[in-house]
């Protein structure tokens, strides 16, 4: 079995509503994610990706457009702020996003998971997903 893992980069805020600590304000982080997949590699001379588990641009391509576009220098709110301060959030800025659960780096991996899972080719597999939201903060989801 191969494992092939791809680095993204990406800037975004958030601010945890309900938390009993310092990330219930607004702050922001330097995101690093990690996609790792796993596979064997394709075994059909003549096709362009022989000899590959998957093209690590189409991996690129794959995370680029289900997370990292869609996150990059965003405000991330979760479903349970306050309605007037996201109408007042979005009046102001041009790139909130709302998200259905708590923007914890749990439920943000577990989101991107799956997003990242319904885009890959069928012989290869999510293996895992891991956001560094700190120098030393990092949480890691595996599909076991």
């Amino acid at each position: 079995m191969f494992y092939l893992t791809k680095i993204f980069h990406f800037e975004a805020a958030h601010a945890l509503n309900g938390y009993d600590g310092k990330c219930r304000n607004i702050h922001g982080h330097s995101y690093e994610l990690r996609v790792t997949v796993k596979g064997m590699p394709l075994n059909e001379p003549g096709n362009p990706k022989n000899g590959m588990v998957i093209d690590f641009h189409d991996l690129k391509q794959i995370v680029n457009q289900e997370v990292v576009e869609k996150l990059d220098h965003s405000f991330i709110i979760g479903n349970n702020m306050p309605k007037d301060f996201v109408e007042i959030t979005k009046k102001n800025f041009d790139k909130v996003v709302e998200l259905p659960y708590q923007p914890t780096t749990e439920n943000m991996l577990a989101d991107f998971a799956e997003r990242i899972k319904k885009r890959l080719p069928q012989h290869v597999e999510l293996y895992s997903v891991t956001l560094q939201e700190t120098r030393d903060s990092i949480a890691e989801w595996r599909a076991e």
